[in-house]
């Protein structure tokens, strides 16, 4: 789910739009992520592919970071507050789960081996409700949710 620049514009479909993020003063500038930033060929499609698919509700890419934003969406579930509210959301659902697994790790007694300093990290998650199930795939710098409803 890499973003990489280019120099070409970006291609978006008819229910996909940018938000820009908001106004906030970073660490450092240079790691801040550019709403603007064209997409890798593979992430274009697949960003199509799934808000073509019937049971998508829509999908958000997000920044990680302590002031989540959308740098991306598809669907009106997604739109406004309602949108940033879930961006927050996924965000704390990740962290949270990632410093349990920390936590574990610490706890299990399976800790390092021999120097190895490696934490596992969250991959995919998948959380269903009665109505909805969303999807979160987590990146170094973005996460990926997509909201469907698995009843059709």
């Amino acid at each position: 789910m890499a973003l990489r620049q280019s120099t070409q514009p970006s291609t978006s479909t008819a229910r996909t739009s940018f938000i820009s993020q908001p106004n906030h003063a970073s660490a450092n500038p240079a790691q801040a992520p550019n709403p603007n930033a064209a997409m890798s060929p593979e992430l274009e499609q697949t960003l199509a592919m799934l808000s073509s698919h019937r049971s998508v509700l829509g999908y958000m890419l997000i920044t990680r970071g302590h002031h989540p934003s959308i740098i991306r969406h598809s669907g009106v579930i997604f739109e406004g507050e309602q949108g940033k509210r879930y961006a927050a959301v996924v965000a704390r659902i990740v962290e949270s789960v990632q410093a349990g697994l920390e936590e574990v790790r610490v706890d299990d007694g399976l800790g390092a081996v021999a120097g190895e300093a490696e934490v596992d990290e969250v991959k995919f998650m998948r959380i269903r409700t009665k109505k909805h199930e969303i999807m979160i795939s987590p990146d170094d710098k973005y996460l990926l949710a997509v909201l469907h409803d698995p009843t059709t």
